[in-house]
Parts: structure tokens; C-alpha cells; sequence
């Protein structure tokens, strides 16, 4: 039984993979010296220098023998402990003796010339004047930031690219879907062409304000995510020239080497996703060379007691930290657990095997600990390795783990298996505990909190129903009919949460509370920000199916998405999905360019690929 090509949680084509020992090194980019440390470097020196000159040079009036205390760190071959002056330290002894203390000799002399020279250099600096300092300074720093590039062009080692199939389909044969198809690429244009010009550089839009916008969770810098992000979907679609002026950007723009902490979970899948894709479908070396860049910067995130990474770090001083919120200072479920198919391929590419290693120790560390009810807590410590609140949910905070699990079994062409005994175990304790059916028949996914079943379900969750889809063949004894009968009863729910509103978009989260069901109760759920994931349901089970249903309710969200959302300079949330005269939240996120109007076109290839389960299957 074939599958369709992998979409992970960001919408990328990620090839199943056959790791061979790594064999290359990686490279670290060097850091850029500010000028005030380069002064400050100088004058310390000196300092260190002048005081070194009283603590090492010999007193030659007095002849004393002086000891250095090097004899551990410099002269190999040595005992300890024997005829020591203080415990611990090394003494030569032997009928080499002789020949080490020339040895030792020639050591202290070559420190005293060393500094001496140093000296002498220091108090020619200081002759100098403020301007020619700064002069040699600037010289300096040219020089760092050339070996710099010159490092960052080293080449990485070359890879074979897999082969891909079903980006470069013709036309539909259907002239309504052609037709469709063109509608949903004309909003892409529309997307893409008023953030190049209001946006350009940043990392989002505000379309009514028309200027560019960002959050915390890409730090303070503008390193382009809408750009990175959409790549794929501009490929796929075949807008080229927006491509190209993207690849142009981030050739002579996108710079990791900045002072902005970020989150590692964000960044990873918006950013080395975007650019691994990229890197597939075009095979451009450029998207390549960038992922791995950043990837080391997000390496040092990973340096916690336990190996579970931080929730943000500093891209220039990798000190990293996690969210106050966040369970007493613990790491995310859903952002350690969604790192696993970007970094196999960053070892696969580099030859590298520190991002497979750090990714593995986190699947080797969960599967070491006990489960409450066989449920993954949404919180873990990164310092004590114990879970935080026992709250469970595949919706906010814990979702793309799942996924993730899934996806790692599919991109290894189905070998790893611990990967899939991990999903399988997840699933059949999520769908014993929380997978219920509410009084009028609606099947929902509830959030586990402290022993008792939240009945509510979040935008987010309405991606599953794709998932437990992707995941039936191969399912446990033979349950693949069943979980993709659980699929289509989560989209039909997720269909529901659209179809009860005003403007036909669904509502952040939803309630299955006595006589409400599906529908959002509190202000603060109602509003629709360009998600994908109920779209990304209907993407799947069509191309399970063909059920012609799910094309239909994917068409019904792009002319809702087109009515209340379309403004002159983009795409905008709204806040209230159940007023008919709605309030934009004047945010073009870019996973609406990269996940949602990718997922959301009817169909991109130009003969439809069969369904993937008989008819006789279908829910």
C-alpha cells in the first residue's frame, strides 16, 4: 500500500531517509567581536601581562628555584603521589630525570621571552593614538567576519537528494478544479505580493496597517519567516520568480549570528523546515548551508541536566530558558517532541551525527519514564527529568509530538519501528481516555488535566483526524478500517465547528458541555487565526478516500477564508467567528502561506492518485 508524500507539522515533503554512519564534522560559525570586547580584550591582556611579570619572572638576585606546577598538563610519563611537595601533584622521577628538567627549563624560558615580547608589545599600543587603536580594532574585526564567510562557504559534504514525486503535476482534467486550483494560487499571489511589498524582511504582515509584525517567539531580529515559511508552497504552485526573489533574500540577508532569543520549537519547524524543503525541491545548496547554520545555534538549547532542550535560546549567546507559564519552568511536549524529523535530516545532509544523537536521547529518556494512565504529560523539567502538571491534550501543547512519532516510522520506510510502538502505544491510551462521543453523537478528543476529562477540543486537536488516518495502515491487529473510521468522525466534528459559526471558520476551541456541543463558549475561543489544521484533516482523508466531501468542506473554508479574511494588503485573523460583521486581527501569520493554502488546494497533480483504501473501507 503506497502513501501520499509526508507533510509534517509545518506542510513539508520530507523524504523517507536510509542513515549510513555519519563520517563528516560539523562546522561552527564563528561569533563576530564587538568592538568594546576587543578593547576591553587588549586592555585585560595587558593587565594579565604586566601582572604575570611579577608572579613568573624569576628573582635572579636570589637564584630561587621557582615551580610552575605545569609538570601534570606538560610532561607526559609521570607518578603521582610519590615524593609529592603537595598531594596531587606530579613528580618527575627516573633516570629520564635529568632530560625532563632541561625539558622544564626550556619551557620557563620560552615563557619568560613570550612575556617579555608581550610586554614590549603592550607599550608600543599604548604609544599609539585613540584613532590608530580603533584602526588596528576595525582591521580585526574585518578580519574575523572574512574567515567568518570564508568558513560558512566551506562546502557541505555532498548527499544524493531523493527522488520526489507528485510537485510537478499538470492541469486537473476537471476545468472546475482547474479552476479552483487557480483561485486558491490567485490568493497565494495575493498573500505573497502585499508582504513583499509592507512586509519584506520581516518576519510577518499586518495587512491593514500595512507594515510588518512580529512575536516574541522569533526574537527581536527580522529574519524573514513569511519568506522562509512559504518557500515550499511557492514552489509547488510554480511561482518561480517569487522563489527566486525569496532564495535572493535569504542568500543576502538571512543572518543567525544575531543577539535574539527565540523559541527552538518555532524556529525549527518554520525555519529549518522551510529551508530543508527547499533545499529537496530545488536542490539549491544555499537552503542547505542555512539550515545547518541555524541548527548549531540551536544546539547549545540542548545543554540542560537532562538533555531536554530549553524552550527559547539566544542565537548569539546560546544561554537558553523556558517559558514562566510553563508548569514551574518545564520543557513543552509538543516543542522537545517536534524536533526528531528536522534533525535526522540535518544528520543525514552534514554527516553529523550530533543532531540524530540529541534527538534520540529524548525518545530514549521518555521511554524510560512512567506514564500516568499510559498518557504523556504535557510538561517535563529539563533540570530534574520529572513530568510537570499531569495535564494531557493532542491539541496545544502536546500535538505534533504525536505526529512526529508517526512520521519518523514513515520517513524511515517503515523501520523504525520503536518510533511506531511509541505512537501506538500514545494512541490507544488517548483514545481510552479521551476520545468520547458527546450526547449528539459528535466524536471528540478531550484534554486529561489532573485525573478528569476537560470536554473540550481545540483547533489544534482537529488535526488528528488526519493523523490517525496516515497512521491506520500498519495500525495494531489489523485496526486499520477502525482508525480510519476515528479519522473521519474527528473531521466531521471539526466540520461541525465551522458549520455552527457565522462566518463558516472555526473557532479556536469548542465545548461539548450538556446542550452545547461544538461550539465556543468563553470570548477569548472564538476567534480564527488562518490555522490549517481542519483543513489538513480534509487534505488527507480525500486523498485516503476521494470521498468527494472532503473536497468540498476544504472549498467551503477557502471562499469563507476569501470573504471575511481577504483584506487590500492580505490576509487577516478574525476575532469573533460567530459575528457576521467581524474585527480583523490584523495579522498575516506566515503558516497560513506555508501550511493552510497549500493544504487547502483541491489538488495538485494533474491525475488524481487513487485512493488509498477501497471504497468498501470508506467510513
Amino acid at each position: 500500500m503506497t502513501t501520499p508524500a509526508l507533510l509534517p507539522l509545518s506542510g513539508r515533503r520530507i523524504p523517507p531517509l536510509n542513515l549510513g554512519p555519519p563520517s563528516f564534522p560539523h562546522h561552527r560559525a564563528t561569533l563576530r567581536l564587538s568592538e568594546k570586547f576587543i578593547l576591553l580584550l587588549i586592555l585585560s591582556a595587558f593587565i594579565t601581562l604586566c601582572f604575570g611579570a611579577f608572579f613568573f619572572l624569576p628573582d635572579s638576585s636570589k637564584h630561587k628555584r621557582f615551580d610552575l606546577g605545569l609538570e601534570d598538563v606538560l610532561i607526559p610519563h609521570v607518578d603521582a603521589n610519590r615524593g609529592a611537595k603537595n598531594p596531587g601533584v606530579f613528580l618527575i622521577h627516573g633516570p629520564d630525570e635529568h632530560r625532563h628538567r632541561e625539558e622544564e627549563e626550556r619551557l620557563r624560558n620560552k615563557i619568560r621571552a613570550d612575556h617579555e615580547k608581550a610586554l614590549e608589545e603592550a607599550k608600543e599600543k599604548l604609544k599609539k593614538s585613540r584613532e590608530e587603536i580603533r584602526a588596528e580594532i576595525q582591521t580585526e574585526k574585518n578580519k574575523v567576519v572574512q574567515e567568518m564567510k570564508t568558513k560558512e562557504k566551506k562546502p557541505l559534504p555532498p548527499v544524493p537528494i531523493p527522488n520526489l514525486t507528485g510537485i510537478n503535476g499538470g492541469d486537473p482534467e476537471s476545468s472546475d478544479i482547474r479552476k479552483k486550483r487557480e483561485k486558491i494560487k490567485e490568493m497565494m499571489k495575493h498573500a505573497w505580493d502585499n508582504y513583499r511589498i509592507y512586509g519584506w524582511g520581516h518576519n510577518e504582515l499586518r495587512p491593514i496597517a500595512r507594515k510588518g509584525h512580529s512575536t516574541n517567539i522569533f526574537g527581536s531580529s527580522q529574519m524573514g519567516a513569511t519568506i522562509v515559511d512559504a518557500l515550499d508552497t511557492l514552489y509547488i504552485m510554480g511561482l518561480l520568480d517569487e522563489f527566486r526573489d525569496g532564495q535572493k533574500w535569504i542568500e543576502d540577508n538571512l543572518d543567525f549570528s544575531v543577539n535574539s532569543e527565540v523559541s527552538v520549537f518555532e524556529v525549527n519547524i518554520r525555519f529549518i523546515g522551510g529551508l530543508l524543503s527547499a533545499y529537496y525541491l530545488s536542490g539549491e545548496e544555499i537552503f542547505k548551508i542555512k539550515a545547518v547554520q541555524l541548527a548549531e545555534k540551536l544546539l547549545p538549547a540542548f545543554n540542560t541536566p537532562t538533555g531536554i532542550p530549553w524552550a527559547m535560546v539566544n542565537l548569539k549567546s546560546g544561554v537558553g530558558r523556558n517559558w514562566g507559564w510553563a508548569s514551574a519552568g518545564s520543557s513543552i511536549l509538543a516543542e522537545f517532541g517536534t524536533l526528531h524529523m528536522e534533525f535526522v535530516h540535518l544528520s543525514y545532509l552534514t554527516g553529523d551525527p550530533v543532531y540524530y544523537k540529541k534527538v534520540m536521547h529524548i525518545r530514549k529518556l521518555l521511554q524510560k519514564m512512567d506514564r500516568p494512565n499510559g498518557l504523556y504529560p504535557n510538561y517535563l523539567n529539563p533540570r530534574t527529568g520529572r513530568w510537570g502538571q499531569y495535564h494531557t491534550s493532542v491539541g496545544g501543547l502536546g500535538d505534533s509530538f504525536y505526529e512526529y512519532l508517526l512520521k519518523a516510522w514513515l520517513m524511515s520506510d517503515k523501520t523504525d519501528h520503536e518510533a511506531r510502538k511509541m505512537y501506538d502505544d500514545a494512541i490507544e491510551a488517548i483514545e481510552k481516555h479521551l476520545i468520547k462521543k458527546s450526547r449528539g453523537g459528535l466524536t471528540f478528543i478531550g484534554e486529561w488535566k489532573n485525573g478528569h476529562l476537560e470536554k473540550k477540543m481545540g483547533h489544534l486537536a482537529c488535526f488528528a483526524g488526519g493523523m490517525f488516518a496516515l497512521g491506520a495502515d500498519g495500525s495494531r491487529m489489523d485496526k486499520a478500517g477502525h482508525y480510519l473510521e476515528l479519522g473521519a468522525e474527528i473531521a466531521h466534528t471539526c466540520h461541525e465547528s465551522y458549520d455552527r459559526t457565522a462566518l463558516k471558520l472555526g473557532p479556536e476551541s469548542f465545548k461539548f458541555d450538556g446542550a452545547v456541543e461544538a461550539v465556543a463558549v468563553r470570548q477569548a475561543e472564538k476567534y480564527y487565526i488562518l490555522r490549517p489544521e481542519v483543513i489538513e484533516t480534509y487534505w488527507y482523508l480525500w486523498r485516503f478516500t476521494h470521498d468527494p466531501r472532503y473536497r468540498r468542506w476544504g472549498w467551503e473554508a477557502a471562499l469563507a477564508i476569501e470573504k471575511y479574511c481577504r483584506v487590500s494588503g492580505g490576509f487577516s485573523g478574525v476575532k469573533d467567528v460567530y459575528s457576521s460583521t467581524p474585527t480583523h486581527d490584523d495579522v498575516q501569520q506566515s503558516f497560513f502561506l506555508a501550511e493552510t493554502l497549500k493544504k487547502i488546494s483541491p489538488e495538485l497533480t494533474s491525475t488524481p492518485n487513487p485512493p488509498l483504501f477501497a471504497e468498501e473501507d470508506w467510513p
